[in-house]
């Protein structure tokens, strides 16, 4: 039962990272020098979906507080710096976007936007981080508490949250190539290409500071796990540029999606069977077992939890559906 959770709460935070991804993708490009109607597009495009990819992120931290409160808690104060940042960004997204324009003046919104991108660029480097934190292991004592933060801030962390942010900039530019009107979408379609190799060479960094990570090597349970899902992850950001070249944009969304998507694999694959590795002393490591909650709460959870999963998914398909196709300008939007 504490693997059918675990896998749940791995697939929630992974459908967050792809949903949530490109809308920090958006955010990050519109720091860039655009007209202000590019930029109200690019915003639009993500319109219809945006206040309900969060919902992934609620159902996650739902799961990890009620199937994982240990895990919980020395998750929290053994990341919170990056959990923190991730969620600052989050909330600087959301702010930043409905209030974009409240204001009248042209300044006052391009200052908003600044505020979405630095929120966006927050987040990834921030989940990241978080990825970064579980993969080399935390300072996990015998009593059962994580103290300090200091090793959070490592190369190898700052590398994986760098990865992220390339990984979520290729991948917002690849949904507007999906989204945008078929003339704008050409030149978001070479920005995508563009990006995808940069996200390589940010995913290859990663690699090999994980590989000089004494930490990383020590966490690692399952290595040769982890090297067939990071060649899955580089196969499927090689397999989006094609398709964008080929211009099959659904395709390369889809491909960027599992990009996005198979870290949180990796993640959970490598640790396997702990939750959270611990670099002072061995034997403290916390397993998915001792992380769960007791069986009886794990059984009521269930039937809470049966239910809203069929509903969520079927709402995201619902909105999908509906907002199917590109953009054409004419729908209202409160931004």
């Amino acid at each position: 039962m504490e693997l059918a959770w675990y896998a749940l709460l791995g697939a929630f935070f992974a459908g967050y990272l792809v949903l949530g991804g490109y809308d920090y993708g958006i955010g990050l490009l519109l720091a860039r020098r655009t007209a202000p109607a590019d930029r109200r597009a690019t915003l639009n495009a993500a319109g219809p979906f945006f206040l309900g990819n969060e919902v992934w992120l609620v159902a996650a931290v739902g799961i990890l507080f009620g199937a994982f409160p240990t895990l919980e808690g020395e998750l929290l104060s053994g990341l919170y710096p990056a959990v923190v940042g991730a969620l600052t960004g989050v909330i600087l997204v959301t702010v930043g976007v409905q209030l974009r324009s409240r204001p009248a003046g042209a300044g006052a919104r391009s200052a908003w936007d600044r505020v979405v991108a630095v929120g966006g660029l927050l987040a990834a480097l921030g989940w990241g981080a978080v990825l970064a934190g579980l993969l080399q292991g935390v300072p996990l004592h015998a009593d059962g508490h994580v103290t300090g933060v200091t090793h959070l801030f490592t190369p190898f962390a700052a590398g994986v949250g760098l990865a992220l942010v390339a990984l979520v900039a290729a991948h917002g530019a690849t949904f507007l190539t999906l989204r945008l009107p078929a003339a704008t979408a050409v030149p978001a379609g070479r920005l995508a290409r563009r990006l995808i190799p940069v996200a390589l060479a940010a995913v290859g960094a990663a690699t090999v500071l994980g590989l000089l990570s004494e930490g990383v090597r020590a966490a690692a349970q399952r290595p040769a796990v982890g090297v067939l899902l990071l060649a899955l992850l580089v196969a499927a950001l090689v397999g989006a540029r094609v398709a964008l070249a080929r211009r099959r944009p659904g395709l390369a969304f889809a491909a960027t999606s599992a990009a996005l998507a198979l870290p949180v694999a990796l993640v959970g694959a490598i640790l396997w069977p702990y939750a959270l590795v611990s670099t002072v002393d061995p034997a403290a490591s916390l397993t998915v077992a001792d992380a769960a909650a007791s069986a009886p709460t794990l059984r009521l959870l269930g039937w809470l939890t049966v239910p809203l999963v069929p509903a969520l998914l079927g709402f995201q398909a619902m909105c999908w559906w509906v907002f199917r196709g590109r953009t054409d300008g004419r729908a209202p939007v409160y931004w």
